[in-house]
């Protein structure tokens, strides 16, 4: 088989460049959209169902687009035409999310506008995030895997930390953060207008500067045979053949991506009430009279502009963690150390009243995020063999949709069953159950084995 040659440091850095516009995209959608609904009239026991339809979209899209990639070639490439499909999709709807309250809609109308633009942005999203992960697998050798992965891990990082950002900056330079009820403030549409712009700039410059692999030698560099090639197995065959490490890195992953979800559902809810005294209001639920954060208090805006600070600077501590994780001789260690202290983080935040200390809750989740965005994909990728690449890691993404919708299915539920009378903003229990996902996800590491299997 054909060994694919190394690649300069740039061209490692243009496949992945695309990332650090995707993850702004993505860094504004996880910090924002508790907040945009809550301010559209969302009660916070409700707010996880909202978090629904965008991982069952993604469940269902991502396998179409990773099968349909392995299939395609055009004078594009194979997998960039998805990419550029998915970041257009993405920038119209982020120019339309946070108008939601802005149309003239009453509070039901701009309820399901929302949803059905946060559906259609998290599901380009994850198109247009999608294709770099691929094309690490298709254009770079085994060898620099760890150096590619880190390059899109650090970008992701820092595209997290402007997004993150942008809505703090924004009202620091005197663009209004507090709006009309139902209303969502300048300070976040804006947010989001510079994101699509810096999204679309991105993806073009991936797309001008990657050329990838034509079909003849992608088969020799990749061992596919003409009988591979004339392979016509559809994703439940291809899903039955797939290797064992794809279902236990993918248990490991359930965990993750649950205490992930939570975080980005409660974390604006615990931050307000823990932190900065936001105000209350009451109001009527199926008949009984309930006390419930003023999401159109100063406080509860501020709180939100906090949770972007919060959310970057566990973006620097993936930054900081993650060219120590390749230190690690021992691949698991590192895993399951990363996600113990990620753990630690979630469960600190129940004990910390002040904003900086905050600090060091979230530099600990940042390590395991490092983690869970390298170590899963450099395990699955060096088993994947042969021409189906893109279906797996398709398929692989159920491993992340699956938890989060059912963590937004039963976020709600769970939430109840913390709440007690008379209690506002329970939700930093449920950053306490993220930390005890992170710990038992660290536990199913250990079942982890990281072996080469070849399949096509």
């Amino acid at each position: 088989m054909k060994q694919i040659q190394d690649l300069s440091f740039m061209k490692l850095w243009n496949i992945s460049f695309g990332f650090f516009g995707v993850q702004i995209a993505y860094a504004l959608q996880s910090a924002n959209i508790s907040r945009i609904f809550s301010t559209l009239g969302a009660d916070p026991h409700n707010l996880s169902y909202f978090w629904i339809l965008p991982p069952l979209a993604g469940i269902i899209v991502q396998p179409i687009v990773g099968a349909m990639s392995d299939r395609t070639w055009t004078r594009f490439g194979r997998r960039i035409p998805y990419l550029f499909v998915g970041a257009l999709i993405a920038v119209c709807v982020m120019c339309l999310l946070p108008n939601a309250g802005s149309l003239g809609l009453t509070v039901s109308s701009a309820m399901i506008f929302g949803l059905i633009s946060l559906m259609f942005l998290d599901t380009s999203i994850n198109m247009a995030m999608q294709p770099f992960k691929m094309m690490v697998g298709d254009m770079v050798n085994e060898k620099q895997k760890g150096l590619a992965y880190s390059i899109q891990s650090f970008l992701c990082n820092a595209g997290s930390l402007a997004g993150y950002l942008f809505p703090f900056i924004f009202a620091a330079i005197g663009i209004s953060n507090i709006a009309p009820k139902g209303v969502i403030p300048d300070s976040v549409i804006y947010s989001f207008y510079i994101g699509a712009i810096i999204l679309i700039l991105c993806v073009i410059y991936t797309a001008v500067k990657v050329k990838e692999i034509p079909p003849k030698e992608y088969a020799e560099y990749h061992g596919i045979t003409e009988n591979e090639k004339n392979d016509k197995s559809n994703m439940f065959k291809l899903l039955v053949k797939a290797p064992k490490v794809f279902w236990t890195v993918g248990l490991v992953q359930f965990f993750c991506w649950a205490a992930f979800m939570f975080m980005w559902t409660y974390t604006n809810g615990t931050i307000a009430a823990n932190v900065f005294d936001t105000p209350v209001v009451q109001s009527i639920v199926d008949g009984v009279s309930v006390l419930r954060l003023d999401t159109q208090s100063v406080q509860y805006q501020s709180a939100g502009d906090w949770v972007g600070i919060l959310f970057a600077v566990q973006a620097i501590g993936s930054v900081l963690w993650a060219p120590i994780v390749p230190l690690f001789k021992n691949t698991k260690l590192a895993y399951a150390l990363s996600l113990v202290l990620g753990g630690i983080g979630f469960i600190s935040i129940f004990f910390i009243h002040n904003q900086y200390a905050l600090f060091f809750s979230f530099i600990l989740i940042g390590f395991a995020w490092a983690a869970i965005l390298a170590l899963p994909f450099t395990i699955l990728t060096n088993a994947l063999k042969g021409g189906h690449m893109g279906t797996y890691l398709g398929l692989f993404n159920g491993t992340i949709c699956i938890p989060q919708i059912v963590a937004a299915s039963l976020g709600g539920t769970i939430l109840n069953m913390f709440s007690v009378s008379g209690k506002i903003a329970p939700e930093v229990n449920m950053l306490v159950l993220a930390g005890i996902f992170l710990i038992i996800g660290a536990v199913c590491v250990l079942i982890v084995k990281e072996k080469k299997i070849a399949i096509s």
